[in-house]
């Protein structure tokens, strides 16, 4: 930030707590005061006093961004190609265009960055000091936040900021994209209409939250759908939605709420539809025990591959506790899981559909066993031939897979 626009911005401040007004939501207001002071400021200039502004426009828009917006990381916001913005020091902040990373010439001072977290948290709620130094939260459009301080951090705030985006909303759109083939876009719309229980896996911003999104597009319009997540990230098109999210424990240690007390609560809000957001740890047992009640539902995990997230998700259960081991796990997993769809990013940033399985029901010793439905060949989705071997979904709700699984295997 220039000195002239923290000159400036601390004389629009000033004025705005003399007149009582709350410029965070009305930028309408905050620009015509930004440009009264700019323009007071370059009569000064004139007459001696600073120096002259060499684009008054362009600082009154930065005087705007600095008291309702986020300052100079605001043209990054505003811009629709920037998908994360993350500070790893003052010097080295960076943007992601595409799952391209590149480092920007933005050089902020370790004030900006802590100034600029306290502005993001100011409507979560949420903190982060000595006594809590990583904070995960959501800003008002949507974006995720996560921040870890030094001691943990080794001499600066590491920021990480995952905008929110809108322009992915529905399974076409994927296969516009070429994230997805039109025969697969269609089985995994059979399979959410059917009802089925759907995995999805993947490495990190890969776009498994993008997934799940574009999957309950296919949802019928009359379900009720629970939403659980850590922070909310989800943004569902759907009618009849509950979103729900963690909390953390307040400066005494009480108050945390915690996604297994959140798949819990969900099961007594009549949901047709159960959707985590990601299962890390122990909630992984309650979301089992929801689904092994005949309620469908959709996760995602952080795995390499479709089968390496059925191991996953047979192991993370046992964290709930020392009562609880792989024989009652693992083949609740086998029969309560339907769908695997599992994702990749490649270097050049493409996100992609690169397998989808659907497991048999069965287990062999302390793994799930899976067909592979869908595989990549030849740097393409294609179905392999192989049929899922549980149907009974389907039938209940009047589908056939084999109208877009049949066909020679590729």
């Amino acid at each position: 930030m220039t000195d002239p626009v923290r000159t400036i911005a601390e004389r629009v401040r000033t004025r705005v707590l003399r007149e009582g007004l709350d410029l965070a939501g009305d930028r309408v207001v905050a620009a015509q005061y930004a440009h009264e002071e700019v323009r007071r400021y370059s009569e000064r200039a004139l007459a001696g006093a600073h120096a002259q502004l060499g684009d008054e426009h362009g600082t009154a828009r930065d005087v705007v961004a600095s008291i309702t917006g986020y300052g100079p990381l605001q043209p990054y916001f505003d811009d629709p190609d920037v998908e994360e913005i993350w500070i790893n020091a003052p010097t080295r902040v960076f943007i992601a265009r595409d799952g391209v990373a590149e480092l920007t010439t933005l050089v902020l001072s370790d004030r900006e960055v802590r100034e600029l977290v306290e502005r993001m948290l100011q409507h979560s709620g949420r903190r982060v000091d000595l006594s809590s130094p990583f904070v995960d939260a959501s800003l008002p459009d949507g974006s995720r936040l996560h921040v870890a301080i030094p001691d943990v951090a080794r001499a600066h705030w590491a920021v990480n900021i995952r905008k929110f985006q809108r322009r992915i909303r529905s399974l076409p759109q994927l296969v516009e994209l070429g994230s997805l083939p039109q025969r697969a876009s269609e089985f995994l719309r059979m399979s959410v209409l059917a009802g089925s229980n759907i995995l999805v896996s993947g490495a990190t911003h890969t776009g498994k939250t993008t997934m799940l999104n574009a999957l309950m597009s296919a949802a019928r319009i009359g379900e009720r759908v629970v939403t659980v997540e850590e922070t909310f990230e989800l943004d569902l098109d759907v009618r009849d939605l509950v979103a729900l999210q963690c909390r953390q424990p307040n400066l005494e240690g009480s108050g945390e709420i915690t996604l297994r007390r959140l798949i819990k609560e969900a099961l007594r809000m009549r949901p047709d539809r159960l959707i985590v957001g990601e299962v890390r740890e122990a909630e992984s047992l309650d979301l089992l025990i929801a689904l092994n009640s005949g309620l469908p539902g959709m996760c995602t995990i952080h795995a390499n591959s479709a089968r390496d997230a059925l191991t996953k998700l047979c192991t993370l259960p046992l964290l709930a506790g020392r009562n609880i081991d792989s024989s009652f796990v693992v083949p609740t997993v086998a029969s309560c899981i339907d769908l695997v769809v599992h994702l990749a990013i490649d270097r050049d940033g493409r996100r992609r559909v690169v397998e989808i399985a659907a497991p048999t029901g069965g287990c062999t010793g302390a793994a799930v066993d899976a067909e592979q439905l869908f595989v990549v060949r030849d740097g393409v989705l294609v179905p392999t031939g192989a049929r899922p071997a549980r149907l009974e979904k389907f039938r209940a709700a009047g589908l056939d897979p084999e109208i877009v699984l049949g066909g020679t295997a590729a």
